[in-house]
């Protein structure tokens, strides 16, 4: 089963441009992420609506971070890219003629919405700025030890 990547990466993204602060093209971004500029502009145009990027075109032009890092939660962000479908697992049918389906179906979906529902309050509590920190902290160590070639 192929999995929803939209979030982490544009996490990836968004941190790669806080740290940088130039504008990067869609063209830079789709490179990074190894597909094409037209899925950049698709998903990246959920996160210029919210607010937390703009797009500036001609020469110097591009994507660039309009967000308060600290007021951005990962919430936000799933959100602005479309809220993805958290879990894959459902139930066969939604109405069942069959009593045992009919316990499966509560049961699992009880369990779906307690899942959810903590995952979205995790996502809520996290920030931009926390991701920011903890990749420049490891960015850090990393680059003073001989392991860091390569990182970004």
């Amino acid at each position: 089963m192929r999995t929803d990547s939209r979030l982490s990466r544009m996490l990836h993204v968004l941190l790669h441009m806080a740290r940088d602060e130039r504008a990067v093209t869609s063209e830079q971004i789709a490179h990074m992420l190894g597909t094409n500029a037209a899925v950049v502009r698709r998903t990246m145009s959920g996160l210029r609506q919210a607010g937390y990027v703009r797009a500036d075109k001609g020469y110097n032009g591009g994507w660039s971070l309009t967000a308060d890092l600290h007021q951005v939660t990962l919430l936000d962000i799933y959100t602005a890219v479309g809220g993805p479908r958290i879990f894959a697992i459902g139930a066969d049918r939604d109405n069942p003629d069959c009593l045992v389906e009919r316990v499966v179906n509560a049961a699992l979906e009880d369990a779906l919405r307690e899942a959810e529902a903590l995952l979205l309050h995790r996502l809520g509590s996290l920030t931009l700025a926390a991701l920011s920190g903890q990749f420049n902290a490891l960015y850090s160590t990393c680059q003073s030890s001989a392991k860091g070639h390569g990182a970004h």
